[in-house]
C-alpha cells in the first residue's frame, strides 16, 4: 500500500488485511512530517501494479517500505504478488530482506 505526502515522496506500507494503518506512526517511521495516502493513479504509475494487486516486491520504482511489527510473531505472511488474485506466501523475515523493508509499529 503506498504511501505519499512527506516532501513529494512515496513509501510502501505493509500491514495485516485486518489493521488500520497509522498514518502519523508511518511518518514518523519515514522521518517525516506527515503522510497520507497516494491517490490510486500515483500508486499504479509508481508501483506498476493496479490497486488490488500492489506487490510489494518487484514495483517499477523502489520505494522505502516498511513492514508493520506485528507480522513479527507470524510465521508465515501473504502480499500481493503483482496482479489481483496472485498472492505470495513467506516468512516475514525473508519479505523484509528481498523487499528491504525496515519493521515499524505503523497500525493502530
Amino acid at each position: 500500500m503506498p504511501a505519499g505526502g512527506w516532501a513529494g515522496g512515496l513509501a510502501c506500507a505493509i500491514i495485516s488485511a485486518g489493521a488500520r494503518l497509522d498514518l502519523k506512526a508511518l511518518a514518523a517511521a519515514a522521518k517525516a512530517k506527515k503522510s497520507d495516502l497516494a491517490p490510486q493513479a500515483v500508486a499504479e504509475r509508481s508501483s506498476g501494479y493496479v490497486v488490488g494487486g500492489i506487490s510489494p516486491l518487484g514495483q517499477r520504482r523502489k520505494l522505502p517500505t516498511f513492514l508493520d511489527r506485528s507480522a513479527e510473531a507470524l510465521a508465515e505472511i501473504i502480499v500481493n504478488g503483482g496482479r489481483r488474485g496472485l498472492q505470495l506466501a513467506l516468512a516475514p523475515a525473508d519479505l523484509v530482506v528481498v523487499a528491504e523493508a525496515r519493521w515499524a509499529d505503523i497500525t493502530t
